[in-house]
């Protein structure tokens, strides 16, 4: 796939980027494509890298992608959790499957959507060969893989368990307006509407300080 080229010039000369790294410098992760190890490592890297250069400043994840392998999907969702700056995720196109989850993990009331993106939740898939041990070793762990899922999508949607249990036993589509009612978005993002500025936080912090060093001044 051909990856666009941003050139950018200063009083320096030029400087060009893969708009992948042109994205990062305005804090915006791209997920694109199907969840595996490669990805997963890119995008924890970044989101890393993020918190460094700012831990007070939201990361914006960009979710279009069919889904794609749990254990590097879990590593992505650890690190939104883990790291300080909130993580605001906007879907467009689709999210489906572990993609699906880290939509919903975002920070909460900075879930976005688009009007015509949809998202699908379904269970856990895999599969096993070998002797009968080995292949019910493996079905168990699949099983307590759909289990940890589906409790996510239950603390994020606020959703009662058995409810989340129930709709990803098959596949479970939602356009934009179902996923907002379910709770797996906070918002759909319009024409006009502005997505909420990654200053946010930064903006809130400065206004606290201002305010501890205006009290200091009077004491």
């Amino acid at each position: 796939m051909l990856v666009p080229t941003v050139i950018e010039k200063s009083n320096w000369g030029e400087r060009a980027y893969d708009i992948y790294s042109r994205l990062l410098k305005d804090r915006i992760v791209f997920l694109g494509g199907p969840i595996d190890e490669a990805m997963a490592n890119t995008i924890v890297a970044q989101m890393l890298f993020l918190e460094s250069q700012d831990p007070e400043k939201d990361v914006v994840l960009y979710i279009n992608s069919p889904g794609g392998m749990v254990y590097p999907g879990l590593a992505i969702y650890d690190t939104m959790q883990y790291i300080k700056p909130d993580v605001a995720t906007v879907c467009f196109g689709m999210a489906a499957s572990m993609a699906a989850v880290l939509l919903t993990a975002g920070a909460p009331g900075k879930r976005f959507i688009l009007p015509n993106a949809q998202v699908l939740l379904h269970q856990v898939m895999g599969g096993a060969e070998g002797q009968a041990t080995d292949v019910a070793i493996t079905a168990r762990q699949i099983v307590k893989t759909k289990d940890k899922l589906n409790k996510i999508l239950s603390k994020h949607t606020h959703q009662p368990l058995n409810r989340v249990e129930k709709d990803t036993d098959r596949d479970f589509y939602m356009s934009a307006d179902e996923a907002k009612v379910y709770g797996t978005v906070d918002k759909i993002i319009r024409s006009k509407d502005r997505l909420i500025g990654s200053s946010t936080k930064r903006q809130s912090n400065i206004k606290k300080k201002s305010l501890q060093a205006r009290a200091s001044a009077v004491h």
